[in-house]
């Protein structure tokens, strides 16, 4: 988490420290992204970048944070418009990311160089990490009704299945550079063998 100094620079300031480091990011994997490229691009010392963050990892994180708090705004949105319907509201969802363009590159890198820390990230788009009050109120949008699930526990892993899915098939588009149709096409493929169920 950034530290307070950051959160109280003036708008123009941070957004040019958060465009930097995304640029950075969109570049290179975390690991082999350069604190002194941000500072370069952003026009600070080495000295100030660590007033605002503890090190890249942190910057890298925040970015990313609010990367998915605006893909859930989106997914929520969406499930709203679905009527609760999961199945309808992950598909346009998937094809959301299909044409993300302003954070391009960055999520690109980010998935292709996935961790769990970066995995568990993602995952705040569509869910909880742990059955809790915000997992309910997601729940609370869900039309269950339209799914084969007992309770909360059962719909908590049936989203964790789907949000896998849907990440893997992010991620192999990006790995061999798929066209968004191709991409859509195998990932409609395995929602539809979900909704179907594997067991005959």
């Amino acid at each position: 988490m950034p530290k307070l100094t950051f959160f109280n620079l003036p708008e123009d300031k941070k957004q040019t420290l958060l465009e930097a480091a995304k640029k950075e990011f969109s570049s290179a994997p975390l690991f082999d992204a350069s604190i002194s490229n941000i500072i370069k691009s952003a026009g600070i010392s080495r000295g100030s970048f660590y007033q605002y963050f503890e090190d890249k990892e942190d910057a890298f994180f925040y970015l990313l944070g609010e990367f998915a708090k605006e893909k859930k705004a989106a997914f929520l949105s969406m499930l709203e418009k679905y009527e609760g319907d999961l199945f309808r509201t992950f598909i346009d969802f998937f094809e959301l990311f299909l044409h993300e363009e302003g954070n391009f590159t960055f999520f690109k890198n980010a998935l292709l160089n996935m961790t769990h820390k970066i995995e568990r990230t993602f995952d705040r788009m569509t869910s909880e990490h742990e059955i809790d009050e915000k997992f309910n109120m997601l729940c609370s949008r869900i039309n269950i009704s339209k799914m084969n699930v007992t309770d909360e526990v059962e719909l908590f892993h049936a989203l964790q299945i789907i949000t896998s899915v849907m990440l893997r098939n992010l991620i192999n588009k990006f790995a061999q550079d798929l066209p968004p149709d191709t991409a859509m096409k195998n990932f409609m493929m395995e929602m539809n063998l979900l909704k179907r169920g594997l067991v005959r």
